[in-house]
């Protein structure tokens, strides 16, 4: 695959243009650093092997690739399906009339499970009735549903997550805190339909572990939870409510004496400073074949140099570029930033 200087353009436009789900570690301002990076390697079958909110997976596709995007939770896989996977099937007017609409059956799971937690009682009654509707879906057109669900949710709790349940203590007055999520839904399926095109190409979504994941791609893309010095990254902690959402907690544990009501957490060695080096070197080892192109912190384990080092146990031409990157913790209007380097290493 060749990308010309105009068409890496118009796919970090549309990429811009890809709905935002606020998510640690999502890489939308890294969207044009990496776009010139995958016009630099080439290629034209590609994995992005920890997804998240899908715009990585979803500008490989906008460049021309062929693209199978993988995450261990599952809510990531259904928002790949949604964008990257789906060529052609967007939600009509009367798909999303219908889940706006009057309730299919008597479901109140949400509304009682998460009564006094999460939202107000006309919000819970309406992801109960949204999922009736969405139960009767199938194909791509049901993962663009529950997408806009997913992006819904997060964009009516304060800061995104669901670490606590006082809401109004981090409520900032902010238009997307004091609209319903009826209101919500409706700005944004069109804003997932919106997304949908056709590069010509045929895309998979996996859900599971990475070291499950085939090989044999050209491009290889890896950013995986990045591990702190202190505590862990823990991913099911601040999203559980988004991942129990996506499948309506189906098959899920939730842990009933929490406050949160959150979902058992799964494991991943990426998280954990005494795991993510051996996790590093095999995920590393697993995809030695295709050229690999790596995110990471500067203030994560291991650093820098370590990494560089076990990417040239596998591959003789190891470049690092630091960019300059600020992380908000919180989307609240006094949230805590702090200026990091992100580097991208690729190993070809």
């Amino acid at each position: 695959m060749s990308t010309s200087l105009a068409s890496r353009e118009a796919a970090v436009e549309r990429a811009f243009g890809y709905p935002r789900l606020r998510y640690m570690g999502s890489k939308y301002r890294l969207i044009p650093a990496l776009a010139e990076v995958f016009e630099e390697v080439g290629g034209s079958t590609a994995l992005d092997a920890f997804s998240g909110s899908g715009v990585v997976s979803y500008l490989l596709k906008s460049m021309g690739y062929a693209v199978t995007s993988n995450d261990f939770l599952n809510f990531p896989g259904v928002i790949a399906t949604a964008t990257t996977v789906n060529n052609a099937d967007r939600l009509t007017a009367a798909d999303i009339a219908t889940i706006c609409g009057p309730a299919a059956d008597d479901r109140d799971f949400i509304q009682q499970t998460f009564a006094g937690l999460y939202f107000n009682d006309d919000d819970r009654r309406f992801l109960d009735s949204a999922w009736s509707h969405i139960d009767t879906m199938s194909g791509n057109k049901r993962a663009v549903a529950i997408s806009a669900l997913v992006l819904s949710a997060a964009r009516r709790q304060p800061r995104g997550v669901f670490t606590f349940t006082d809401s109004a203590k981090y409520n900032d007055g902010r238009r997307d805190l004091s609209i319903s999520l009826r209101e919500h839904f409706l700005e944004h399926a069109e804003k997932y339909n919106d997304s949908v095109f056709d590069n010509g190409q045929t895309h998979t979504a996996m859900t599971g572990d990475v070291f499950a994941v085939p090989t044999g791609f050209d491009v290889v893309y890896l950013d995986p939870p990045y591990a702190p010095p202190r505590d862990d990254a823990d991913y099911m902690k601040r999203y559980h409510f988004l991942e129990g959402l996506s499948i309506y907690w189906r098959g899920q544990q939730i842990m009933d004496q929490t406050k949160t009501k959150k979902i058992a957490k799964k494991y991943t060695p990426f998280a954990y400073k005494r795991t993510a080096e051996e996790a590093l070197r095999m995920a590393f080892k697993r995809f030695h074949e295709s050229a690999l192109v790596v995110s990471y912190s500067s203030n994560a384990v291991p650093d820098a140099d370590t990494i560089v080092g076990l990417l040239r146990e596998f591959k003789d031409n190891v470049t690092v570029r630091p960019i300059q990157h600020t992380y908000s913790f919180g989307t609240h209007a006094a949230a805590t930033r702090r200026t990091v380097d992100e580097y991208l290493f690729i190993a070809t």
